[in-house]
């Protein structure tokens, strides 16, 4: 009988979860923005969205199988963190919101920007927030799925739970009193 040397358990083992763990890594740093963003909008309030995004994170790394295709994982990322942020608007109602602090900006953008441009920027996201303050938490989360993240009517109803003529009519109302504070904020 020949007996054939077998390597190691974790000779065959780590290099596995090395892998794993870089894959993983990789994938919060490339999503991890965004996520929070997403969230953050939703919600109006920084902590709730770190805590969120972290919960997000976790999930979605449970299922990691689902996860190989870069594309669908964005998306589903993106549902999961639509998802997770609408449990929690529903088990807390109205929401309050602080400062957006801490946010590292993108490497890219700031090197090539002047400083005329960043404070416009900042002001333009200054603007962009208090806009959406004068939203109901159903108008903001109904306005950003739709707009901001392109999703159907059809599919923003399922989030919501509601009909997609409430949706409708929650974007509708949203947009208007959008337009009215760009218009308070014009004069």
């Amino acid at each position: 009988m020949v007996t054939v040397p077998m390597p190691a358990m974790s000779e065959t083992v780590e290099p596995i979860l090395e892998d794993t763990a870089e894959w993983q890594n990789r994938f919060v740093s490339d999503n991890l923005r965004r996520i929070f963003l997403l969230i953050y909008r939703m919600l109006g309030n920084v902590a709730d969205a770190q805590d969120l995004t972290q919960e997000v994170f976790i999930k979605a790394l449970q299922r990691q199988d689902q996860l190989r295709d870069a594309e669908k994982a964005a998306h589903w990322l993106s549902r999961i963190a639509t998802n997770t942020a609408i449990d929690h608007l529903r088990r807390h109602g109205r929401v309050s919101f602080c400062e957006i602090e801490g946010i590292p900006e993108p490497a890219a953008n700031s090197s090539h920007e002047s400083p005329e441009q960043i404070l416009l920027r900042a002001e333009r996201q200054a603007f962009l927030k208090n806009g959406l303050q004068v939203l109901t938490s159903r108008e903001r989360a109904a306005l950003l799925l739709r707009d901001v993240e392109g999703l159907p009517a059809e599919e923003v109803a399922r989030y919501l739970k509601c009909s997609k003529a409430t949706v409708r009519s929650h974007i509708a109302n949203a947009r208007v009193k959008f337009r009215r504070y760009m218009m308070r904020r014009k004069s």
